[in-house]
Protein backbone atom coordinates (compact mmCIF):
# COMPACT_ATOMS: atom_id res chain seq x y z
CA UNK A 1 0.00 0.00 0.00
CA UNK A 2 2.84 2.37 0.81
CA UNK A 3 4.05 2.37 -2.81
CA UNK A 4 0.55 3.23 -4.04
CA UNK A 5 0.15 6.06 -1.54
CA UNK A 6 3.56 7.45 -2.56
CA UNK A 7 2.24 7.81 -6.15
CA UNK A 8 -0.47 10.20 -4.99
CA UNK A 9 0.52 13.83 -5.38
CA UNK A 10 -2.81 15.46 -4.52
CA UNK A 11 -2.66 16.53 -0.84
CA UNK A 12 -6.46 16.54 -0.51
CA UNK A 13 -6.71 12.96 -1.80
CA UNK A 14 -3.94 11.90 0.58
CA UNK A 15 -5.80 13.52 3.48
CA UNK A 16 -9.01 11.75 2.48
CA UNK A 17 -7.20 8.39 2.36
CA UNK A 18 -5.63 9.05 5.78
CA UNK A 19 -9.13 9.57 7.21
CA UNK A 20 -10.66 6.64 5.31
CA UNK A 21 -8.14 3.90 6.08
CA UNK A 22 -8.64 3.77 9.88
CA UNK A 23 -12.41 3.72 9.37
CA UNK A 24 -12.45 1.05 6.64
CA UNK A 25 -9.51 -0.92 8.00
CA UNK A 26 -7.31 -0.72 4.89
CA UNK A 27 -7.37 0.83 1.43
CA UNK A 28 -9.44 -1.62 -0.60
CA UNK A 29 -10.27 -1.20 -4.27
CA UNK A 30 -13.96 -0.83 -3.37
CA UNK A 31 -13.29 1.85 -0.76
CA UNK A 32 -11.12 3.75 -3.25
CA UNK A 33 -13.92 3.48 -5.85
CA UNK A 34 -16.27 4.96 -3.25
CA UNK A 35 -13.75 7.73 -2.61
CA UNK A 36 -13.54 8.53 -6.32
CA UNK A 37 -17.35 8.52 -6.54
CA UNK A 38 -17.51 10.85 -3.53
CA UNK A 39 -15.16 13.28 -5.27
CA UNK A 40 -17.11 13.12 -8.54
CA UNK A 41 -20.33 13.90 -6.63
CA UNK A 42 -18.61 16.81 -4.86
CA UNK A 43 -17.57 18.28 -8.18
CA UNK A 44 -20.82 17.67 -10.09
CA UNK A 45 -23.11 18.89 -7.28
CA UNK A 46 -20.75 21.58 -5.92
CA UNK A 47 -20.74 19.97 -2.48
CA UNK A 48 -18.86 22.08 0.03
CA UNK A 49 -17.50 21.24 3.48
CA UNK A 50 -20.45 21.15 5.87
CA UNK A 51 -23.12 20.48 3.21
CA UNK A 52 -25.48 17.69 4.18
CA UNK A 53 -25.49 14.96 1.60
CA UNK A 54 -27.77 11.98 1.15
CA UNK A 55 -26.45 8.80 -0.42
CA UNK A 56 -28.07 5.66 -1.72
CA UNK A 57 -25.43 3.02 -2.33
CA UNK A 58 -26.35 0.11 -4.57
CA UNK A 59 -23.86 -2.14 -2.77
CA UNK A 60 -22.99 -2.60 0.87
CA UNK A 61 -19.42 -3.64 0.06
CA UNK A 62 -16.79 -0.96 0.74
CA UNK A 63 -18.25 1.81 -1.50
CA UNK A 64 -20.41 3.46 1.22
CA UNK A 65 -17.54 3.96 3.68
CA UNK A 66 -16.03 7.15 2.17
CA UNK A 67 -19.48 8.75 2.18
CA UNK A 68 -19.74 8.00 5.89
CA UNK A 69 -16.32 9.20 7.02
CA UNK A 70 -15.87 12.09 4.56
CA UNK A 71 -19.47 13.12 3.86
CA UNK A 72 -21.09 12.42 7.23
CA UNK A 73 -23.84 10.32 5.60
CA UNK A 74 -24.52 7.38 7.89
CA UNK A 75 -27.31 4.88 8.42
CA UNK A 76 -27.68 6.29 11.92
CA UNK A 77 -28.46 9.84 10.76
CA UNK A 78 -30.64 8.46 7.97
CA UNK A 79 -28.52 10.06 5.25
CA UNK A 80 -27.10 6.76 3.97
CA UNK A 81 -29.35 4.11 2.50
CA UNK A 82 -28.13 0.85 1.10
CA UNK A 83 -30.13 -0.89 -1.61
CA UNK A 84 -28.27 -4.14 -2.10
CA UNK A 85 -28.53 -4.36 -5.88
CA UNK A 86 -25.01 -5.69 -6.32
CA UNK A 87 -23.95 -2.69 -8.41
CA UNK A 88 -20.93 -0.44 -8.03
CA UNK A 89 -23.18 2.62 -8.09
CA UNK A 90 -24.36 5.44 -5.86
CA UNK A 91 -26.93 8.22 -6.00
CA UNK A 92 -25.90 11.39 -4.16
CA UNK A 93 -27.81 14.59 -3.50
CA UNK A 94 -27.56 17.59 -1.22
CA UNK A 95 -30.21 18.33 1.37
CA UNK A 96 -33.30 20.11 0.11
CA UNK A 97 -36.71 21.23 1.39
CA UNK A 98 -39.32 18.52 1.99
CA UNK A 99 -41.65 17.72 -0.91
CA UNK A 100 -39.47 19.58 -3.41
CA UNK A 101 -37.29 18.18 -6.16
CA UNK A 102 -33.52 18.28 -5.76
CA UNK A 103 -30.80 17.54 -8.24
CA UNK A 104 -28.71 14.48 -7.60
CA UNK A 105 -26.17 12.43 -9.48
CA UNK A 106 -26.03 8.69 -10.10
CA UNK A 107 -22.47 7.44 -10.57
CA UNK A 108 -21.45 3.97 -11.76
CA UNK A 109 -18.19 2.16 -12.29
CA UNK A 110 -18.61 1.57 -16.04
CA UNK A 111 -17.54 -1.89 -17.25
CA UNK A 112 -17.09 -0.61 -20.81
CA UNK A 113 -14.68 2.05 -19.61
CA UNK A 114 -12.73 -0.32 -17.33
CA UNK A 115 -11.70 -2.34 -20.42
CA UNK A 116 -8.86 0.15 -20.94
CA UNK A 117 -7.45 -0.97 -17.56
CA UNK A 118 -7.06 -4.78 -17.77
CA UNK A 119 -6.41 -5.54 -14.10
CA UNK A 120 -9.24 -3.29 -12.93
CA UNK A 121 -11.54 -4.82 -15.54
CA UNK A 122 -10.66 -8.39 -14.52
CA UNK A 123 -11.12 -7.52 -10.84
CA UNK A 124 -14.45 -5.80 -11.51
CA UNK A 125 -15.84 -8.65 -13.59
CA UNK A 126 -14.36 -11.17 -11.14
CA UNK A 127 -12.59 -13.02 -13.96
CA UNK A 128 -9.31 -12.99 -12.03
CA UNK A 129 -8.46 -12.85 -8.35
CA UNK A 130 -6.24 -9.81 -8.00
CA UNK A 131 -4.94 -8.19 -4.83
CA UNK A 132 -5.85 -4.58 -4.15
CA UNK A 133 -2.19 -3.64 -4.64
CA UNK A 134 -2.55 -4.53 -8.34
CA UNK A 135 -5.95 -2.89 -8.87
CA UNK A 136 -5.39 0.38 -7.00
CA UNK A 137 -2.64 1.72 -9.33
CA UNK A 138 -5.00 1.34 -12.28
CA UNK A 139 -7.81 3.07 -10.39
CA UNK A 140 -5.42 5.88 -9.54
CA UNK A 141 -4.21 6.16 -13.15
CA UNK A 142 -7.77 6.05 -14.53
CA UNK A 143 -9.18 8.70 -12.22
CA UNK A 144 -12.68 9.67 -13.39
CA UNK A 145 -12.28 7.96 -16.79
CA UNK A 146 -13.80 4.65 -15.60
CA UNK A 147 -17.03 6.18 -14.31
CA UNK A 148 -20.25 7.29 -15.92
CA UNK A 149 -22.72 9.60 -14.28
CA UNK A 150 -26.00 11.27 -14.97
CA UNK A 151 -27.97 13.96 -13.24
CA UNK A 152 -31.20 12.76 -11.66
CA UNK A 153 -34.11 14.56 -10.05
CA UNK A 154 -35.19 13.32 -6.64
CA UNK A 155 -38.16 14.32 -4.55
CA UNK A 156 -37.34 15.02 -0.92
CA UNK A 157 -39.80 12.96 1.13
CA UNK A 158 -41.75 14.32 4.05
CA UNK A 159 -40.07 13.22 7.21
CA UNK A 160 -42.33 10.77 9.02
CA UNK A 161 -43.29 11.80 12.52
CA UNK A 162 -41.73 9.42 14.98
CA UNK A 163 -44.13 7.97 17.54
CA UNK A 164 -43.46 5.35 20.17
CA UNK A 165 -45.95 2.49 20.39
CA UNK A 166 -46.26 -0.56 22.64
CA UNK A 167 -46.43 -3.73 20.54
CA UNK A 168 -49.78 -5.42 21.09
CA UNK A 169 -48.17 -8.86 20.87
CA UNK A 170 -44.83 -8.76 22.76
CA UNK A 171 -45.40 -5.60 24.80
CA UNK A 172 -42.07 -4.00 23.86
CA UNK A 173 -41.86 -0.38 22.75
CA UNK A 174 -41.05 0.35 19.10
CA UNK A 175 -40.94 3.30 16.73
CA UNK A 176 -44.23 3.56 14.89
CA UNK A 177 -44.20 5.44 11.60
CA UNK A 178 -47.61 4.56 10.21
CA UNK A 179 -50.48 2.70 11.84
CA UNK A 180 -48.60 -0.42 12.89
CA UNK A 181 -49.91 -2.24 15.95
CA UNK A 182 -47.09 -4.81 16.03
CA UNK A 183 -43.34 -4.28 16.08
CA UNK A 184 -41.15 -5.49 13.24
CA UNK A 185 -40.11 -8.60 15.17
CA UNK A 186 -43.70 -9.71 15.67
CA UNK A 187 -44.65 -9.10 12.06
CA UNK A 188 -41.80 -11.24 10.62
Amino acid sequence: MESIIKQIEDPELLSQIERLVPFHGYLSSGAFIGLQMFNIARKVLDIREGDRIYVTSETRNCVPDPFQILGGATAGNNRLKIKELGKMAVVVNKQGPEEEAVRGVRIILDAEKTKAYPKLHAWYLNTAKLPHTEVLPELLAAGEKVYSWELVELEVPVRAKKRIQRCEKCGEMFIRYNNELLCGTCTE
